[in-house]
């Protein structure tokens, strides 16, 4: 079900403190605080002993002490203190998961630590950049796989039905789309060409009149998206078109961790290329991307009940290509790496 070599937010950097606290990733609890150097720890959340929770213990010196009978693990899951006669048993140790920094999220490693290395961690173009403004909102909770998030987000036709009042137009029901595999995962993407700009949109480009409007719609995997809208005014855009100076462009970060096989945590943040201090313009578009996730989580939670329920089989259309394909690798890379473990421990 999941692919555990992989890169997962784990948390909002903010969201993990010098607490002991409980998180769930691809259905492992874990244990996650920050050391008085402001690292961040994550570790297996059960006692080897009797499986208490370590969140449930203490935090003493950057250690964690159980608070059933007082094992006592270091940062990195090693046993360092046990009741009894002193003699630490050999497999009294809990695992411990390679984390990492970056965009205001930790990143998690739920895979082999060997493996875990942070420059594979998803690459944002203009993170930092002082010309691009950025709003965000708090992580949400959709009682739904991870992957039924994932078609959503290779979907651009679903915005004509679902989002009537801010990413909807006319064009977005019928206009061709294109599929693209990389190495990385699948885009779906189309250009529209001189259409009236989503009402979204419409308060935010600096322009009047029409646009080319491009929908740009990536999931890499296991489980991260990057859509990319642009907007120029009409007759400047196009796959080969010169975009116009006045030309906006938003890239919405979607992050989703599978915490269990019917529920994902979803991270999201968008970056722009106009008014980068204009707190007012960041809020407003904070709010109305909430109210357009709110109104997907909406589906998507029947969707799960009604795939979960299903009493016939669900069919497929050709707008799902994008889905289809990207489903089909993840579950190819799953296996492998299953096998590679089945191999690894004969």
């Amino acid at each position: 079900m999941f692919l555990k070599n992989a890169w997962y937010v784990a948390a909002w950097d903010h969201e993990i403190t010098d607490s002991l606290r409980q998180i769930m990733v691809l259905g492992e609890k874990i244990c996650v605080y920050r050391t008085s150097k402001a690292e961040v720890i994550a570790l297996d959340d059960a006692c080897p002993h009797r499986k208490m929770p370590l969140s449930k213990g203490r935090l003493k010196n950057d250690q964690v002490e159980c608070g059933y009978h007082g094992l006592t693990f270091d940062c990195a899951g090693k046993c360092v203190w046990a009741p009894g006669t002193g003699r630490i048993p050999s497999n009294a140790n809990v695992h411990a998961y390679p984390t990492h920094e970056k965009y205001g999220l930790v990143w998690i490693w739920m895979g082999n630590p060997a493996m875990a290395d942070p420059a594979d961690i998803f690459e944002i173009d203009h993170w930092g950049d002082p010309a691009w403004g950025v709003n965000r909102g708090q992580a949400m909770e959709l009682p739904c796989n991870y992957l039924l998030m994932c078609d959503n987000l290779l979907d651009p036709t679903h915005v004509a039905w679902v989002h009537q009042g801010s990413f909807a137009q006319a064009a977005t029901k019928d206009t061709p789309l294109r599929v693209t595999k990389t190495d990385q995962g699948i885009i779906v993407h189309r250009w529209m060409m001189d259409v009236e700009p989503a009402p979204f949109y419409k308060k935010v480009v600096p322009f009047t009149g029409n646009c080319d409007r491009l929908q740009h719609y990536e999931v890499r995997y296991p489980s991260h998206a990057l859509i990319r809208a642009i907007f120029t005014p009409a007759g400047t855009g196009g796959p080969d078109g010169p975009l116009h100076d006045d030309c906006f462009i938003m890239d919405s970060l979607n992050f989703m961790t599978p915490t269990n096989v019917t529920e994902t945590r979803y991270y999201w943040f968008q970056l722009r290329n106009i008014r980068p201090d204009d707190a007012a313009l960041s809020q407003m578009m904070t709010d109305d991307v909430q109210h357009a996730f709110e109104e997907d989580r909406a589906v998507l939670t029947e969707v799960q009940i009604g795939m979960t329920n299903k009493t016939s089989p669900h069919i497929d259309l050709p707008i799902d290509g994008g889905q289809l394909r990207f489903r089909r690798k993840l579950e190819a890379m799953i296996a492998e790496e299953r096998a590679v473990d089945i191999k690894m421990q004969e």
